[in-house]
């Protein structure tokens, strides 16, 4: 019996689905109590297929987006999400993705100090070579920020669509607010402390930027300009602006900005293991 079209596009869909979950690795959902204040908080931890325990493998920390959590970058089949996947899969990299106080975090003090308690306890329990902050929309804004309030932490940053100066943002306000504890007009500090682009001497780790020219949901400008101050103090960067693209990285490019940031944390000696001193210049 031949089907009708739209019965069998459900089908094939249906078959690309459960074939998609089937390749899922396996996660765990793992709860912890915030040194912060107290409250039950959560990660997805994903091993490498892999993975030793006595074998170093690096890290990949992702942050979802505005309106996510934590479960975004592990079972979302966006092009973002699936990029991350596949290149902690083909790196043999352990992949954590907090909820940072989901769903509206913004990295503000809070959600700053559950991934650096997550980081404190996977670095405890496993081998961890490099660790690469990725993260698209807020989660590229939060990378940055995270970025560069501890890059001592960091080895490399992957930020597709975010924005790196939130005195200028204008988008979210209400969210952003609660997050970093008041508004800009209040706490501009706290704001200008939280924003990449004031602290680029800070920023010596590869970063990939991903962009899009018709983004109106989290502009490109000042990452744009952060990438070009980044270049002329000779810092490792690299930039795929799509001048016709929206607020979405396409596979392609996704995979790039991996790859590339992947490669070059890999030449250079890891941060994590030089004996510096944890935590950056003070943050808001």
């Amino acid at each position: 019996m031949r089907l009708p079209s739209v019965a069998l596009l459900v089908l094939t869909l249906a078959g690309s689905v459960r074939l998609w979950a089937a390749d899922l690795p396996a996660a765990q959902d793992i709860a912890f109590a915030a040194r912060c204040d107290g409250s039950m908080e959560r990660y997805v931890l994903v091993l490498p297929s892999d993975f030793r325990p006595e074998k170093r493998h690096d890290l990949l920390v992702v942050l979802h987006g505005h309106g996510a959590d934590r479960w975004q970058f592990v079972r979302d089949p966006r092009d973002e999400c699936r990029a991350a996947r596949d290149a902690a899969a083909a790196q043999g990299m352990i992949l954590v993705s907090p909820d940072y106080r989901a769903k509206t975090s913004w990295m503000g003090p809070k959600a700053e100090a559950d991934v650096l308690q997550i980081l404190d306890e996977i670095k405890a329990r496993y081998r961890i070579g490099k660790t690469i902050l990725c993260g698209g929309s807020m989660g590229a804004s939060a990378a940055l920020t995270l970025a560069a309030l501890h890059p001592r932490l960091v080895d490399g940053v992957v930020s597709m669509n975010g924005t790196a100066n939130h005195l200028e943002y204008e988008g979210f306000q209400t969210a952003i607010g609660q997050s970093f504890g008041g508004t800009k007009a209040e706490i501009p500090e706290v704001y200008k402390n939280r924003s990449a682009e004031y602290w680029p001497e800070r920023l010596t780790m590869p970063i990939a930027i991903t962009t899009g020219g018709r983004d109106t949901v989290v502009p490109p400008d000042s990452v744009l300009r952060l990438a070009g101050v980044l270049q002329k103090l000779g810092r490792p960067v690299h930039v795929l602006h799509r001048p016709d693209q929206g607020h979405a990285t396409n596979y392609a490019d996704s995979k790039a900005a991996f790859d590339w940031v992947i490669e070059r944390s890999r030449g250079t000696p890891s941060a994590n293991a030089t004996g510096l001193p944890r935590g950056g210049p003070k943050g808001g």
